[in-house]
């Protein structure tokens, strides 16, 4: 079984070629342009899916040395993400499978991420907890099979990654935020500045906004003072602020590790990315004695390869879809609990 992915759900478009389970292609472009305006627009991303997702499917087979005769299934990001952003892939994905008559498969971008872990050479065991960090969502699940999993908690406010961008744009750090505030954390220390860790009434719910209105008050009282934020100054406030926002999601990691039994324990999105949660989070793991899956940078951020794997997972798990199936900013997972406290 040969699988062609699109994943269209922001700023990247990407394709994935994946066959009985072995990646073949994850063909990523990355809308760069996007820095100039301090964040993505959700019009300009539209437009340049339209531009890119036919060239990088015929690069994507110009790789592979494959065909459409050699696709027998097609499936795409159906949400959730920017609404003309998905639009652009997944009528694409959906016109494509109907006219060489493949099957179609619409993926979840959240169970995206939660089975990227599986991309790797070490994989992670059933049952594991799943940590989704990311610009949009900051998730734990705890993860049984493929086709059950339980959302224990999520962030009530900001997610993890929009709070490092925000944070960032703070300081004066161009966009993306996250790789900015990791670098000039590494010059930073973390002892300066203390900032608070959330504390939020779900049991393994976060709460990043109060974190980026103590960034936003600290610089606000400094400059109030006559303090020049120096490059120095920047870096430990960056430090400062990681350390906080790390803090408070291997806290609620570490309940969860006490409260089910797990046999690994993975770390996926966008953020995790970050060397200092990847750290962080490994350590954690050593200290509970389960293993740690952490996924290759390049299937941390938005891609076709994990759209492809979780398009297999499904295939693997006996589900079938109608090719009826439409997108949705909000696109709900027909396998997801929502065990929220």
């Amino acid at each position: 079984m040969t699988i062609l992915s699109i994943e269209t759900s922001c700023d990247e478009t990407s394709i994935g070629i994946l066959s009985d389970g072995k990646l073949l292609c994850n063909n990523v472009f990355s809308q760069d342009f996007h820095k100039r305006y301090g964040g993505v627009v959700p019009e300009l991303s539209s437009r340049a899916h339209i531009q890119r997702v036919l060239p990088l499917i015929k690069d994507s087979f110009s790789k592979t040395g494959l065909s459409y005769a050699d696709i027998d299934v097609i499936a795409a990001t159906a949400g959730p993400g920017l609404i003309g952003a998905l639009m652009v892939g997944f009528t694409f994905a959906k016109g494509l499978a109907l006219a060489q008559q493949k099957e179609f498969i619409p993926v979840n971008h959240i169970e995206g991420h939660l089975f990227s872990g599986f991309l790797m050479e070490e994989k992670p065991e059933f049952p594991f907890l799943c940590l989704v960090v990311s610009g949009g969502h900051s998730l734990l699940f705890h993860v049984e099979s493929f086709v059950k999993f339980t959302l224990l908690g999520s962030t009530i406010d900001d997610a993890a990654g929009e709070a490092f961008d925000k944070v960032a744009k703070l300081l004066g750090f161009e966009y993306p935020g996250g790789p900015n505030i990791q670098k000039y954390a590494l010059k930073g220390d973390t002892s300066r500045i203390d900032f608070p860790i959330a504390s939020v009434k779900g049991k393994y719910d976060y709460s990043f906004s109060g974190l980026k209105t103590s960034v936003l008050r600290y610089v606000q009282k400094q400059k109030a003072e006559g303090i020049e934020l120096d490059e120095q100054h920047k870096a430990d406030i960056a430090a400062a602020f990681q350390k906080s926002l790390v803090s408070a999601l291997l806290k609620k990691a570490d309940k969860a590790l006490k409260d089910y039994s797990v046999k690994s324990i993975c770390l996926v999105g966008g953020v995790a990315a970050n060397a200092y949660l990847r750290e962080e989070f490994t350590a954690l793991g050593k200290r509970h004695n389960k293993s740690v899956v952490i996924p290759e940078f390049q299937f941390c951020g938005d891609n076709g390869a994990m759209i492809a794997f979780r398009a297999y997972s499904l295939k693997l798990s006996g589900q079938s879809f109608p090719l009826d199936y439409e997108a949705y900013p909000s696109f709900k997972s027909d396998y997801l609990i929502d065990n929220r406290q």
